[in-house]
């Protein structure tokens, strides 16, 4: 199983982008969706995050910004991000957690760059 994240690109602070992650064989018992995204010389950070079941968990410094949504039968996770800022500019991972046992599974990456 792969995930495939596309919908990065440049924007100017203010504007808007949708990513997307879609996994490209069946993952089952998915346990929560989920977006990070690591900036130059940061490390990773969890951006949002869907509990299957349970609440949509984002942090601090995208709420009211950022949407997570998913689509679990189309094994599918959604970032909208509005009133992006240049310091949301990163490098974003997809993630799955699925299966008795938690796998993580990751997508390659989709970069996004936000100009001031």
């Amino acid at each position: 199983v792969q995930l495939q994240a596309s919908g990065g690109g440049l924007v100017q602070a203010g504007g808007s982008l949708s990513l997307s992650c879609t996994a490209s064989g069946t993952i089952s018992n998915v346990k929560s969706l989920g977006w990070y995204r690591q900036a130059p010389g940061k490390q990773r950070e969890s951006v949002a995050h869907i509990i299957i079941g349970g609440p949509k968990i984002y942090a601090d410094s995208v709420k009211g910004r950022f949407t997570i949504s998913g689509d679990n039968a189309k094994n599918t996770v959604y970032l909208q991000m509005n009133s992006l800022k240049p310091e949301d500019t990163a490098v974003y991972y997809c993630n799955f957690v699925a299966g008795y046992s938690s796998d993580e599974y990751w997508g390659q990456g989709t970069e996004v760059t936000v100009s001031s």
